[in-house]
């Protein structure tokens, strides 16, 4: 978890008690966390300050899916690497380069895994 600390995460999904949970996760690892409720509250974050270091999104969400707000995400900031959480997604899967997905349920230790694994390449 040591590797996570200090980093600026920024936590998108549209279900509070997932988002709470994910950004709470983050947060023991050492992490600033910003929340955002979908997509297009994200791309304001995004948008509006440099310094995020991971996102971390769900796939299924209204108006702005994980999908989209990650490549949209890649055009403000090419290099930010991206953790997808998702339970079920009805549309074909498109990762952008340099990101994992993990599946809902998780456990938190993977999940902090998986954000280390993407910091490291």
């Amino acid at each position: 978890m040591r590797e996570l600390a200090g980093l600026q995460v920024l936590v998108v999904d549209d279900e509070a008690l997932v988002r709470f949970m994910v950004a709470d996760i983050f947060e023991h690892a050492g992490c600033a966390v910003e929340e955002a409720t979908d997509g297009e509250q994200a791309l304001g974050a995004l948008g509006g300050r440099q310094g995020f270091d991971l996102l971390v999104t769900d796939i299924r969400m209204p108006r702005l899916d994980g999908w989209s707000l990650a490549e949209r995400a890649r055009a403000l900031h090419p290099e930010l690497p991206v953790l997808y959480v998702t339970g079920y997604s009805d549309v074909a899967m498109r990762p952008v380069p340099g990101s994992l997905v993990v599946a809902k349920p998780f456990d938190p230790a993977a999940l902090v895994d998986a954000a280390a694994k993407l910091i490291r390449s």
